[in-house]
């Protein structure tokens, strides 16, 4: 059978990140694992805390009917009730378990709330760059990504231009802070203004335009760095999140999403939120893991270590000539590409056996994105690649 048409059209567009990751499979098989320095995807290095194993293996040996059973496809009391709980202690704010839903990783959750928002046609807003999968996870659901630009040269929100862009089919704006690919996190004075051009906005068109804050990165910040809270200045509005940066468990995909509890028709989107869970698939977040994260609220891995490879990179790659906004979140760097086309710097530096994704993929052109969640020897054995490609740039 053939493959359906427009699955083909996203197969040739499909993410620059696992292109370049498919490619450093092969270029390991021909120089060696330790020759090819790859920098392409976001997986965490950092090993989870040792907590994690150890609540693990406890939970595999506990004993009890239903321990891997159906549940309420919101999840499961305990772990709603954890989550919530430390959410009011986070941002003293009252949430109550009912206003949580447990999903398979912040992916997940944003499917979910797509599913449960967005009729045909409806508009979802993002400023770019942006992670290159919110637009199939848009269209998964009959929505039309639209983007704004961010300021030049931090990324930071360019809320004139976001202000613009929102039209009557706006029903969500997106925001993903820290942001993949940049590492910016939006200020607090950003996140009141966006609040504040959102009510106008609700109120102009006769409709609410819920705002959704995808935080998979939010505990990894640096240099006293703080993500604000967007139910303090918002009422409408979701947040999406999940233990695969903090506890190192991306592939475990567990997260939840959180609607504030000042939302109009709260219980309503609760309840569309629980059955998007269930008709979409996921049924429910995996047990175990959900039984995991009961006691794991606000735990983390050690964020000193990624903060050395941001540092490291930082100063060697400025010594070498590159342009970048020193990123306060995240785990990635977004730094100027020297030659005008990224792509082809990105395959100047694929000469170098090192895989970086150009910012076309991300619709930030003009950049490259480095995932610095790697191991030391990798930074340090692609400085040398990283000078000489620069320098071969004046060249061209």
């Amino acid at each position: 059978m053939a493959v359906a048409a427009k699955m083909s059209q996203f197969m040739e567009k499909s993410s620059w990140i696992r292109k370049m990751f498919e490619e450093g499979a092969r270029l390991k098989k021909i120089h060696g694992q330790d020759r090819v320095f790859d920098f392409s995807l976001g997986n965490p290095n950092v090993p989870p805390p040792d907590i994690v194993r150890e609540k693990l293996i406890e939970l595999a040996k506990a004993e009890g009917p239903g321990m891997h059973a159906y549940m309420p496809n919101a999840g499961l009391f305990a772990t709603r009730s954890a989550m919530s709980a430390y959410f009011c202690g986070e941002f003293c704010i009252s949430l109550a378990h009912e206003q949580v839903v447990v999903t398979c990783g912040a992916a997940g959750g944003l499917n979910v709330i797509f599913k449960a928002l967005l009729d045909p046609g409806d508009e979802v807003l993002c400023p770019a760059p942006y992670f290159v999968e919110y637009g199939f996870y848009a269209d998964n659901h009959g929505g039309v990504l639209k983007t704004a630009p961010t300021l030049d040269p931090d990324f930071n929100l360019d809320l004139d231009r976001m202000q613009e862009e929102i039209g009557p089919r706006t029903k969500i704006v997106l925001i993903n802070s820290p942001n993949n690919p940049t590492g910016q996190v939006y200020p607090e004075e950003s996140i009141a203004r966006l609040g504040q051009i959102l009510r106008a906005k609700s109120s102009q068109f006769g409709h609410v335009i819920y705002l959704v804050s995808d935080e998979p990165y939010r505990k990894i910040v640096y240099d006293n760095c703080c993500v604000p809270c967007v139910f303090v200045h918002y009422p409408d509005s979701l947040i999406t999140s999940s233990y695969s940066k903090d506890l190192s468990l991306p592939g475990e995909r567990i997260g939840f999403v959180a609607l504030s509890p000042s939302a109009v028709d709260g219980t309503k989107i609760i309840d569309a939120l629980t059955l998007a869970n269930r008709i979409l698939g996921f049924v429910n977040a995996p047990a175990l893991m959900q039984r995991l994260v009961v006691e794991l609220q606000g735990v983390c891995v050690d964020v000193d270590i990624y903060k050395a490879k941001r540092d490291r990179l930082v100063t060697a790659l400025t010594e070498f000539g590159y342009e970048l906004t020193v990123p306060r979140g995240a785990f990635y760097l977004f730094p100027k590409s020297p030659l005008p086309d990224d792509i082809q710097f990105v395959r100047l530096l694929q000469e170098e056996n090192i895989l970086c994704v150009p910012g076309s993929g991300f619709a930030g052109p003009g950049h490259i994105r480095i995932a610095y969640c790697v191991d030391d020897s990798t930074i340090e054995g692609a400085l040398p690649g990283f000078e000489r490609a620069m320098k071969r740039s004046k060249g061209i």
